[in-house]
């Protein structure tokens, strides 16, 4: 096993094309699929207000810039170990690489349990938000619920076609969110902003004011979902060039993207009331600023936009848990009927059906009982996500840092490449996890119990996982 786990040159099952996905993914493609499951629209409307209230103010646009140097300095360390992972799988796959197959598995529960309870919160969101834009415009007050599941709808149709489909779906919606935050913070910039340009972005004292660790958390959870860039390997063209160069083409366009419109966000009100006014009203700022600068036209605009955001970044995780259940099924550890593709699409038809068939069920049961969309349904599940991303990046980065050292007396790769961005991007990590950890109970609607919950939840996965790979040595990583 430990010979297998060494070989870089192994390929899983390569005799068995009904168990290998397809597509034509290039570099672009994968960005698409990655910036969309960041939601950027829903990021400068959300996280990017409770940053700025609760975080450094006006100084929390050059936390994006340190956040993105955080994610780069990861991406280092693990494209430098993508070429030793010939199959898709992810985190997991590289961890398992680094620490070997029991570890590889237990993190693989914690990994698909984070992006699937991401995915079924985000339908609250989306719920809430559909059922708040048609009521706007005279319709009936219909339940969030039913808004969920018509979205719900939509994505399983999609997942269960090529991924190319959902890759021409995402980079739509995705130019259109993007576009609308470019024209505001054009007209905001152009016009000189309420009190001109904000000066936070590069005034050492803002920067450091308030709780910019609290800042930090904030920004980091922004870039969730840029694993995918590895997840779809077995679609994607060239993927030992693709995966590389789209890893850190998303991770700069995103960081660029937070920073720049936060700061225009900024700008827009004014660096002497933009905090007061984020306190005050933290889902307002956004909508706020854009009836201010581009008029009740833009106000509409951005509104369905937010919403068609969120069915992007739905239907980027969908696929992300896809694939997630369709290899761990090829890897033995689940049923091995879900690891088949389909016969015309190359599709993971039959992951995307139990995903869908799991996501239904929660989100008719937080209907039927009665859970707040937001403070409840989506808030509870962003916390497991939340934790488990985290410690995902943390371990991927230990897992380089130790795949390497083993390595280190034939090293085919750069010292910086090997050591010392992962050295650093663990150090930031390990900041980020503190944290998030003294924060938990706040991220999960202010329950103690709650997120000492998220935690035992977390560490079970990883217990069940670890066992069954220990107690199963048919169950592989490659």
């Amino acid at each position: 096993m430990a010979n297998q786990l060494e070989d870089p040159n192994a390929v899983h099952v390569p005799d068995r094309p009904h168990r290998k996905l397809r597509g034509t993914l290039g570099v672009w493609g994968i960005v698409f699929v990655v910036v969309a499951a960041a939601s950027p629209l829903g990021v400068i409307g959300g996280p990017v207000p409770l940053g700025i209230a609760s975080g450094n103010g006006i100084g929390f646009p050059a936390i994006y810039i340190v956040s993105t140097l955080i994610v780069l300095l990861f991406a280092v360390g693990f494209t430098a170990l993508t070429p030793h992972v010939p199959d898709a799988g992810a985190f997991y796959s590289y961890i398992g690489k680094g620490l070997g197959r029991t570890t590889g598995f237990g993190f693989a529960l914690v990994a698909l349990v984070s992006y699937l309870a991401l995915e079924i919160g985000v339908y609250g969101l989306i719920g809430q938000g559909a059922q708040a834009l048609f009521a706007s415009y005279g319709l009936p007050d219909i339940h969030w619920g039913i808004w969920a599941l018509a979205a719900f709808a939509v994505v399983t149709i999609l997942g269960h076609r090529n991924i190319d489909l959902s890759r021409n779906v995402l980079g739509i919606l995705l130019i259109a969110e993007v576009a609308i935050v470019v024209v505001l913070d054009a007209v905001v910039i152009f016009s000189g902003g309420h009190e001109g340009l904000s000066t936070g972005i590069i005034t050492p004292s803002e920067i450091v004011s308030g709780a910019p660790g609290i800042a930090l958390l904030f920004a980091i959870l922004s870039f969730i979902g840029f694993e995918a860039t590895a997840v779809f390997r077995d679609e994607a063209r060239d993927p030992v060039r693709t995966i590389p160069r789209a890893t850190y083409l998303s991770l700069i366009l995103i960081g660029v993207f937070y920073a720049v419109s936060t700061w225009a966000l900024i700008t827009a009100w004014g660096d002497s009331r933009v905090v007061e006014q984020a306190q005050a009203d933290p889902s307002g700022l956004l909508p706020g600023a854009t009836e201010q600068y581009l008029g009740t036209v833009g106000l509409h605009i951005i509104q369905v936009l937010f919403v068609t955001s969120l069915f992007a970044c739905i239907l980027s995780f969908h696929n992300i848990v896809s694939r997630y259940v369709f290899t761990l099924s090829n890897r033995k550890l689940f049923p091995g009927s879900l690891g088949e593709a389909h016969a015309n699409h190359a599709s993971p038809h039959l992951a995307s059906g139990a995903d869908s068939i799991v996501v239904g069920l929660f989100i008719i049961g937080g209907a039927l009982i009665g859970l707040d969309p937001v403070t409840e349904f989506y808030t509870w599940l962003a916390g497991i996500s939340t934790v488990g991303i985290v410690v995902l990046l943390i371990a991927t980065t230990v897992a380089v840092l130790a795949f390497f050292i083993r390595r280190r007396q034939s090293l085919d790769v750069s010292p910086w490449r090997a050591f010392v961005a992962p050295g650093a991007a663990l150090l930031g990590l390990v900041v980020i996890f503190a944290l998030i950890l003294q924060n938990l109970p706040d991220l999960v609607g202010g329950s103690t119990p709650i997120a000492v919950g998220v935690v035992v939840l977390l560490v079970a996965l990883f217990a069940t996982g670890a066992g069954l790979a220990a107690k199963r040595p048919d169950v592989t990583l490659e």
